[in-house]
């Protein structure tokens, strides 16, 4: 493993150099893996924001560098408590001046490609952006009055420029099936909420109005509706032997209803040139980076299994996951070689090839040891019909 990751960067070149060209997408994310035990020895094992929702461990981020295919490139492990930002134009210039990308357009995911970093890409003559905006972001253009919830289309993207930057473009898309389900989420936050207010109030022992206000406070921070909900605590002088103060709260339902206009909504933002990529090309080629976010579904649970890390020095972490990275790089040429085999495939509970079954297919050959007079020697078990059919696939 040290001899590996002293040659990371120069197969790291060997892989840009196969896949990459001039005008290439580049496509990046970041990704959280965390740790169970001691690592006192380690820099980069420590607390941070888990993307996996596993709090109380402490962590590492992965970023991971692909071509437009999902091809990997190459990979970095970060400290656990990197931002995803910050690490943008690291990986921006790693591509230039590393694998010698003169030309190329940088896809970052939501957030990562900040107005910051955006201005810093900008001033790099021949490189480009795609990412799409927080909610936050796009808020502020709705306060700018660059776009309203009317623009949304649920059938076409509608493109729109931004007057004080003509350079940018916005896509607009909304998803209806996201819009059902980010309503019903927040109705189900808002009743959570309604219920644990209720359970503040309902509390029948002497607070003061520091103590109910702070759990006013958890309540709130707990679920994330706190900008929907108007509260206040008053003295309650008819129950004052019972409860020293009352707690009232409201619901903003005119906020309710401006962000379920929002729902589904998603904004693309690209300086790319509308006669390098039209509207329609640049949202597809953002939908992209779900190749990025299917090679870490299989580096961290599928089918690599990149956990538990049972190597303590950084050095070893950082080998173990270039490691996993070069086995997805195999396991990504078999899956476009096994392509034919997986489209003659059924759907559903009709499907019968998966790539954890192709490999199970194949370890099922078998290989003999046969004594023979004396004489002992290797014969290869027979190829199975589908055996033959995945080699054959293979070796094409």
């Amino acid at each position: 493993m040290d001899r590996l990751l002293e040659r990371q960067k120069a197969i790291q070149k060997t892989l840009a150099k196969t896949h990459l060209s001039n005008g290439s997408m580049i496509l990046y994310d970041i990704t959280s893996s965390y740790f169970e035990g001691e690592y006192a020895e380690s820099d980069l094992v420590t607390f941070g924001c888990n993307r996996d929702g596993k709090k109380g461990h402490e962590q590492v981020v992965i970023g991971l560098i692909t071509n437009a295919d999902g091809c990997p490139i190459g990979c970095e492990v970060f400290k656990g408590n990197t931002n995803d930002a910050t690490t943008v134009m690291q990986k921006v210039n790693e591509v230039r001046l590393s694998y010698g990308l003169k030309e190329f357009i940088f896809f970052g995911d939501r957030g990562m490609v900040t107005q910051g970093r955006l201005n810093e890409i900008r001033e790099i003559d021949q490189v480009s952006s795609i990412s799409a905006l927080t909610h936050g972001q796009l808020k502020e253009l709705m306060t700018r009055e660059v776009l309203t919830p009317e623009l949304f289309d649920e059938r076409n993207t509608v493109e729109i420029i931004d007057p004080d930057d003509t350079e940018l473009r916005y896509c607009l898309c909304k998803k209806p099936l996201s819009a059902q389900k980010e309503c019903a989420t927040r109705q189900r936050l808002i009743a959570l909420t309604i219920e644990g207010l209720q359970n503040v109030a309902d509390y029948k022992k002497r607070v003061t109005t520091d103590v109910i206000s702070a759990r006013v406070g958890r309540v709130l921070e707990k679920y994330k509706m706190g900008k929907f909900f108007t509260w206040e605590v008053q003295a309650d002088p008819d129950q004052k032997k019972a409860i020293e103060h009352k707690l009232t709260w409201t619901i903003d339902q005119k906020k309710v209803e401006q962000e379920e206009r929002l729902d589904g909504c998603y904004v693309i933002r690209t300086e790319v040139p509308s006669e390098t990529l039209s509207t329609d090309s640049v949202v597809n080629a953002y939908k992209s980076l779900g190749h990025v976010e299917r090679a870490f579904k299989n580096l961290k649970t599928v089918q690599l299994e990149m956990r538990p890390f049972y190597h303590k020095t950084d050095d070893r972490i950082r080998a173990h996951v270039f490691l996993c990275m070069l086995a997805y790089y195999l396991q990504w040429h078999m899956t476009q070689r096994l392509q034919p085999l997986f489209d003659s495939d059924g759907v559903g509970s009709e499907r019968e090839w998966t790539f954890s079954g192709v490999i199970d297919c194949l370890k099922s050959r078998q290989q003999h040891t046969v004594l023979l007079k004396g004489v002992e020697f290797i014969r290869d078990g027979e190829w199975t019909e589908d055996q033959q059919r995945i080699v054959d696939l293979l070796e094409a």
